[in-house]
């Protein structure tokens, strides 16, 4: 069974468990690559909408540089990040269709974007980012994988809370089918909670799998000029700079 992100568990009844999966700390490097990215912009970065932001981890590193806006599909991600970043404006929206009636001199969309499965979904994100970034302004990308360089991929991680609860989890991604834009991965997920009992869960997400010239083509289409940043060791990832013509 694959699960729209909106539906996951991981993002529903799950939530309260995001800091130990994916800790805070994680997301430092990225936010410092953002932050790096914004200064391309053609006037000073001051105030950041980023779509898709989950559990805040990202915006808890630019908040304090930044006026950040948050927006995300699941009620219980936006509660984990407004514990995390309780000054910061957290607004339910779906990244394909959510219009808050003004601009930010940058947008921000983190791996969120991975969730856009096909080119209609991954346009309307891409039109969302361009009607909210000003002129002048830049948005962002970081997807995780882009079909030119996937490779399948299995990943374990997970920590543990001072009251004794703790969370292990198992990634296991698939190889696609020849011409597939979509990715398959299963996760596993051992649940320790603070009275010792323990539970699994399990569930499959799919995901996009995008050529690069997909991506330029279709940020193009929206009105931004474009621009890639390859990655050297770490991550090895592809980011996408969108800059809206001033």
């Amino acid at each position: 069974m694959t699960i729209p992100h909106a539906a996951a568990r991981l993002y529903g009844d799950l939530a309260r468990w995001w800091p130990l999966i994916s800790p805070v700390d994680v997301y430092e490097g990225d936010a410092g690559i953002a932050t790096e990215l914004f200064g391309l912009a053609e006037h000073p970065v001051r105030d950041v909408l980023e779509l898709g932001s989950g559990g805040g981890h990202t915006a808890y590193h630019l908040r304090s540089r930044y006026a950040m806006t948050l927006v995300d599909l699941s009620p219980e991600m936006l509660a984990v990040s407004r514990e995390l970043n309780p000054n910061v404006e957290h607004l339910p929206g779906d990244m394909r269709d959510v219009r808050l009636g003004r601009t930010f001199d940058a947008v921000l969309v983190h791996d969120a974007i991975d969730y856009m499965t096909t080119a209609q979904d991954l346009s309307a994100a891409f039109r969302t980012a361009f009607t909210h970034c000003r002129p002048g302004g830049v948005a962002v990308f970081f997807p995780d994988h882009v079909a030119d360089t996937f490779e399948p991929v299995t990943d374990c991680g997970g920590s543990d809370a001072n009251d004794g609860s703790g969370v292990r989890y198992l990634e296991w991604s698939l190889p696609p089918e020849p011409g597939a834009t979509t990715v398959r991965t299963e996760y596993t997920f051992t649940l320790r909670e603070s009275d010792g009992s323990i539970r699994t869960v399990h569930e499959t997400h799919l995901t996009g799998l995008f050529p690069v010239a997909d991506w330029e083509r279709l940020l193009g289409a929206a009105g931004f000029r474009v621009s890639t940043v390859r990655e050297s060791g770490g991550h090895d990832r592809t980011l996408f700079l969108g800059q809206r013509p001033a």
